[in-house]
């Protein structure tokens, strides 16, 4: 089990289930709410519970997905996409090091131009 949560402790999350390698996600809205790139495994819903929710706020970013963050502290937690039965979670949330790798990085051609693209991560420059 793998367990983690905001920064002042008020979301707190486990996952049971295989993990997927990280994502990074360079597109304006990821990069918007984080201040750099989106990096962020996921989860099958059967595998993930909440174990506080007490200041998890959810924010419909787009048509088809959702972004959890804490309305305390701040800290960007998750993103559903309403039709799937997984859930993204943030990376850096994780209370230690899941041992995961980056599998692959989207969205390329919106990067930001003050850092540069892993050169040897599979890219895709749009859609994932």
């Amino acid at each position: 089990m793998k367990t983690g949560g905001c920064l002042c402790g008020g979301v707190r999350y486990e996952t049971t289930g295989p993990l997927r390698d990280i994502t990074m996600c360079h597109c304006r809205m990821c990069r918007t709410q984080t201040g750099l790139y989106y990096a962020a495994t996921e989860s099958a819903l059967d595998d993930f519970a909440l174990t506080s929710d007490k200041t998890l706020t959810w924010y419909t970013s787009s048509e088809w997905a959702k972004r959890g963050f804490c309305s305390t502290c701040g800290t960007a937690l998750f993103w559903k996409a309403d039709e799937h039965d997984r859930i993204s979670i943030l990376v850096g949330s994780f209370d230690d090091d899941p041992g995961l790798v980056v599998g692959k990085q989207i969205f390329t051609r919106y990067k930001g131009a003050f850092y540069e693209l892993i050169s040897d991560i599979p890219t895709l420059e749009e859609g994932r």
